[in-house]
């Protein structure tokens, strides 16, 4: 997803764009080392904690909802797979 659509579905599912944690979690995306598989670098668990730290409890749901919506672009399965906990963990599940 763009940044505007995942600000969009914040919007409709929370209230507010988010920008903030959408920026972050995906600071890498477009640097020469990562590329698109920046995602293995907070696209987990890790952090969305990470993100609540940072930012407080709602924007961990803004991140967990960005998370997801970039995983199942990944093929991931909210009902079969596993949500990854780390950056290990995610690239063990095939994922970048």
């Amino acid at each position: 997803m763009t940044f505007e659509e995942h600000c969009k579905e914040s919007v409709m599912k929370l209230g507010k764009p988010f920008e903030e944690v959408h920026r972050w979690l995906d600071k890498f995306a477009h640097s020469e080392k990562y590329g698109m598989k920046h995602r293995k670098v907070r696209h987990h668990l890790q952090g969305i904690k990470e993100v609540e730290k940072l930012f407080g409890k709602e924007a961990a749901l803004a991140a967990r909802m960005h998370i997801i919506s970039d995983l199942k672009l990944e093929g991931w399965s909210e009902e079969n797979d596993p949500f990854p906990k780390s950056e290990k963990h995610y690239v063990s599940m095939g994922l970048y």
